[in-house]
């Protein structure tokens, strides 16, 4: 099958190269997708780098999120009947790596149906990133209904993801974006207040509007003081991305006198068993929303395979709204 691999240090997206590779094998538990899109995503990017490897046992291709056809089935009689999978169906599904491939084995527990009325392309969006999102925005976060959400970084893919769901759960959004055409698109999303982070300061404004009960933060770096100021009292701060830098310098006292809450994780380490309940939750809470359209998926561009370099450094320039994925097959 063909698949992508990286070339010298991954330091250029241009680094990766459409190879062959045997089949993955289908261990007990497990399905085999032929897969139709791959979404690419930032962890893509950092594991190309060498930033981000994967968790042992792993596979080591790229990509996170597939949609495509159920190929094979190993699955006891049990399993088969609980889960409801049989050969053929179209899916979507959360990947421990292997995504950039023509076919790609997964935990039958990580499978999620196609929305209704979804592309493949639409769908393959899915998975990794509603995941993030809800673990962070809704468990980690507590957003509940009536609460203000300050959301970084409103035209990615976590970004859009996120408002939608925070709108759909019932809270209000401020998000940030860098330019004003951004503003516009991002503003289609639903969020009541839209700030262009490249012309100002974002913390004014989001004082002005009330402040904060959760932020989540894909930036770090210089951003994380000034999501404490943003806060409200006994506020919570997620942290999900550290494009600006890992290291930082917060005031602890600003911490202990609102009583805040720092918190933050990835997805990828999780146990499968951990992976499962939270697409269990996803397809209970979150897929309704988009089978209402009250989430709307957001594909910039589709590559070919033989482009994933292509796509990689289109993502790389940050000029996206919304999702990037390749297409693999039919």
């Amino acid at each position: 099958m063909h698949v992508i691999q990286v070339n010298n240090d991954g330091k250029s997206p241009y680094d990766l190269f459409v190879a062959e590779a045997p089949r993955p094998e289908t261990p007990a538990g497990h399905v085999l997708i032929r897969v139709s899109h791959a979404g690419v995503n930032r962890p893509d990017i950092l594991q190309r780098i060498g930033a981000y490897p994967p968790p042992v046992g792993a596979s080591p291709i790229l990509g996170l999120e597939v949609s495509g056809t159920i190929e094979s089935l190993n699955l006891s009689d049990e399993e088969a009947r609980l889960l409801g999978w049989t050969l053929g169906d179209k899916v979507c599904a959360l990947t421990n790596g292997g995504g950039y491939a023509e076919f790609v084995s997964v935990d039958a527990r990580h499978l999620l149906p196609i929305p209704k009325g979804l592309t493949m392309a639409e769908a393959a969006t899915l998975p990794e990133v509603s995941l993030t999102v809800y673990a962070n925005m809704i468990e980690g976060g507590g957003l509940k209904a009536g609460e203000t959400v300050l959301i970084h970084g409103g035209n990615s893919g976590i970004g859009s993801m996120a408002i939608q769901m925070a709108k759909g759960f019932g809270a209000k959004v401020i998000t940030t974006v860098r330019g004003a055409d951004k503003c516009a698109r991002v503003a289609a999303f639903g969020a009541d207040l839209v700030i262009d982070a490249g012309a100002g300061d974002f913390v004014e404004a989001v004082k002005a509007y009330g402040g904060a009960d959760v932020v989540i933060d894909i930036v770090g770096g210089d951003y994380t003081d000034r999501n404490l100021i943003c806060l409200k009292p006994k506020g919570r701060m997620v942290q999900v991305g550290v494009g600006a830098g890992a290291k930082v310098a917060l005031d602890l006292f600003r911490v202990m006198q609102k009583q805040l809450t720092l918190t933050g994780s990835t997805l990828r380490p999780r146990s499968a068993d951990e992976k499962a309940r939270l697409s269990h939750a996803v397809r209970d809470q979150v897929w309704p929303l988009i089978d209402a359209g009250q989430i709307k998926t957001v594909v910039e561009k589709a590559f070919s395979l033989d482009k994933a370099g292509e796509a990689h450094a289109w993502l790389e320039a940050g000029q996206h709204v919304g999702k990037v994925v390749l297409k693999i097959g039919g």
